[in-house]
């Protein structure tokens, strides 16, 4: 799932070479870690977090699938 969230915020970013992600497992939760360049925190949120709404969205339903919980954080 880290290659997948990476390379959907790597398209959404104006600096996709800023983008830093960290992939953390405790059992059956997932804690994704994505860290932006100063600029691109708005592009990723999204207007009232629609974009970030729509990520977790998707992490959950493949969660759901694989029998995880994916946690995603944005991390300033």
């Amino acid at each position: 799932m880290k290659r997948a969230v990476e390379k959907i915020v790597k398209a959404l970013v104006g600096h996709p070479d800023d983008v830093e992600i960290s992939e953390a497992s405790d059992g059956k939760t997932v804690k994704i870690a994505v860290r932006v360049g100063e600029g691109d925190m708005g592009r990723l949120i999204g207007r009232e977090g629609r974009t970030v709404k729509a990520i977790r969205s998707l992490l959950y339903h493949a969660g759901q699938k694989q029998g995880k919980r994916f946690q995603l954080d944005i991390v300033e």
